[in-house]
């Protein structure tokens, strides 16, 4: 613990005061470069927090493409915007949060007011921006965290709306690329069910157990599992892409989780 508080103190500090008015200067310009120093804050994150990422397949580059994760814990997205650039989506409530909610929009996340309908399709044509400048979008399709031992069903209404959102913008399809999260080893040792719960953003403890947890826990190693993209086309099933895009993900978590050989990172596969 007292290796992580100098580390906070000489390391992460001293990051986010030179590199927060660069990135917002970045981001409200529009200028070259938006995503490196987020990589790099998500880098030192990881080291701050304890955590080992492994990298499995490759994050879509170059066209319009909906990353459908999987969702465990907060630092789901350290672990991730470690080794990819992507664009959030995550819950309204987030943007009024003292100082997450600002860092948050100079990664530039998108977000949805999940209790408002007429504020879908405003949502949906954000997203189609953002990935019809070649850019990765990532949506946990769950809609909520769960402990990571499964994987709950997923949600097909802005993968849809993104679908839409696209043809109306004249784009031919979306990639839809299954990303899985997984959290295998604490302390070198495989993870049991009940380690789980000192990983996992628990829903029954209140902010600062689950935050005390996470920052007295042990190393932990977690896998990020990237896919291969499936196009969404005019006229496709989004509920079976969806459907097909979640099995993907639970065989490579059922996988990881029990330490496993890895399914082929192919559709069906």
């Amino acid at each position: 613990m007292i290796l992580r508080v100098l580390f906070f103190i000489f390391v992460y500090i001293p990051f986010m005061l030179i590199g927060i008015p660069i990135q917002f200067v970045i981001t409200r310009l529009g200028l070259p470069g938006v995503n490196l120093l987020p990589r790099l804050f998500h880098r030192c994150g990881c080291l701050f927090l304890g955590m080992k990422v492994t990298l499995i397949g490759t994050p879509a580059h170059g066209r319009p493409t909906l990353l459908t994760a999987n969702h465990i814990s907060w630092t789901d997205i350290i672990a991730i915007g470690s080794v990819s650039d992507v664009t959030f989506v995550a819950k309204s409530e987030i943007r009024s949060w003292f100082f997450v909610g600002f860092m948050a929009s100079l990664q530039r996340t998108i977000f949805v007011d999940r209790n408002r309908r007429t504020e879908a399709h405003k949502t949906s044509r954000e997203i189609a921006r953002h990935m019809a400048a070649g850019n990765a979008v990532l949506l946990f399709a769950e809609g909520q965290s769960d402990l990571g031992t499964h994987v709950l069903p997923f949600r097909s209404a802005l993968i849809g709306a993104a679908q839409h959102a696209m043809e109306e913008a004249g784009a031919k399809e979306v990639a839809i690329q299954p990303l899985t999260v997984a959290y295998t080893k604490l302390q070198g040792l495989p993870v049991n069910r009940s380690e789980r719960a000192l990983i996992a953003w628990i829903k029954g403890k209140t902010v600062m157990q689950n935050i005390k947890e996470m920052l007295t826990g042990g190393t932990r190693e977690v896998t990020v599992a990237f896919g291969i993209p499936r196009p969404l086309e005019e006229g496709d099933d989004r509920k079976e892409i969806t459907r097909a895009a979640e099995a993907d993900v639970r065989r490579v978590l059922v996988a990881l989780n029990r330490g496993q050989p890895l399914p082929e990172l192919t559709p069906g596969g």
